[in-house]
């Protein structure tokens, strides 16, 4: 898969010649929070529609995008409500959403330097289908290509996470930090299945071996957005996947970054907004660790 670079975008008045927010600058144009604060309107309204349709759109209603990958009504509709807040408050900002009719590399392409909007308006999918209750929305807006706010809302528990650069990590407003740093041998990782891609399913099925061998144990629940909020929460001390896409990993990135985490590609490289690995852990050295495995 070919990933889509974010370097060309122009700087940012909002950073510093280092690269890093400006924060003083942000906050006294009041701009993050009224980013965060239509983040987390826009992933209301979509896990307002979640908790509409929980246990009446199921499997049978759903269309087939792929193997194993599923469109229902509730996505749809989830989307449309989360696109209307974002029009609603930022009509001159730029969407990347998963249930487009854009390609991926199209949405990109159209990115020309204004805040882009991330919206996953339902994350885990099959699991709402199957009336599993681990499924989210997921918002996020990035800045000369990193997220500065971030929202995730669970429909089916009701908890909510969110985060903007600078400011921290919360959930249901409470500061989250991540877990204490320790080993591997003592880390519950949290991984997701390479199940669009089975081609890489080899490659993955040996690092889950070399992982469960290294660590204290590995979970796979079917929402990358919700694992970065664990993971975020310190529920989970680790992550990995293969291949996520941007509305995977927007919003849980900042959430992981504000609580003191840290999140890479596979070869140790800065996440962009773009497709493709996605490796995370409470601290630099069981990162370094978990990497170690993973390779």
């Amino acid at each position: 898969m070919a990933i889509a670079s974010c370097k060309h975008y122009r700087r940012s008045q909002y950073l510093t010649e280092a690269g890093s927010y400006n924060n003083e600058h942000i906050q006294k144009r009041g701009l993050v929070d009224h980013l965060l604060q239509t983040a987390r309107e826009a992933a209301e309204a979509a896990a307002k529609i979640h908790r509409r349709d929980a246990g009446y759109i199921t499997l049978a209603g759903a269309t087939v995008k792929a193997r194993a990958d599923y469109v229902s009504k509730t996505d749809l509709d989830a989307q449309e409500a989360a696109l209307e807040v974002i029009h609603a408050n930022h009509p001159d900002h730029t969407i990347l959403a998963e249930e487009s009719d854009e390609p991926l590399e199209d949405q990109l392409a159209r990115w020309d330097g204004r805040p882009l909007w991330i919206v996953d308006p339902l994350d885990g999918t099959a699991n709402f289908l199957h009336e599993h209750p681990h499924y989210c929305a997921s918002v996020a807006v990035a800045v000369e290509g990193q997220p500065v706010a971030g929202a995730i809302v669970s429909g089916s528990t009701g908890e909510r996470w969110w985060a903007s650069a600078g400011e921290g990590a919360f959930k249901s407003g409470k500061r989250i930090h991540v877990s204490t740093e320790r080993p591997l041998i003592e880390a519950l990782v949290g991984t997701g299945f390479p199940f669009k891609m089975l081609d890489l399913m080899p490659e993955y099925l040996g690092q889950l071996d070399r992982v469960l061998r290294s660590a204290s144990g590995v979970r796979r629940a079917g929402s990358a957005a919700l694992d970065l909020c664990y993971l975020a929460q310190g529920s989970l001390d680790a992550f990995w996947e293969e291949i996520l896409m941007p509305w995977d990993f927007a919003a849980g990135m900042i959430l992981v970054q504000e609580a003191g985490g840290v999140l890479t590609r596979s070869d140790g490289a800065d996440l962009e907004i773009a497709p493709g690995t996605v490796r995370g852990a409470n601290s630099g050295s069981l990162l370094d660790e978990l990497l170690g495995v993973l390779q």
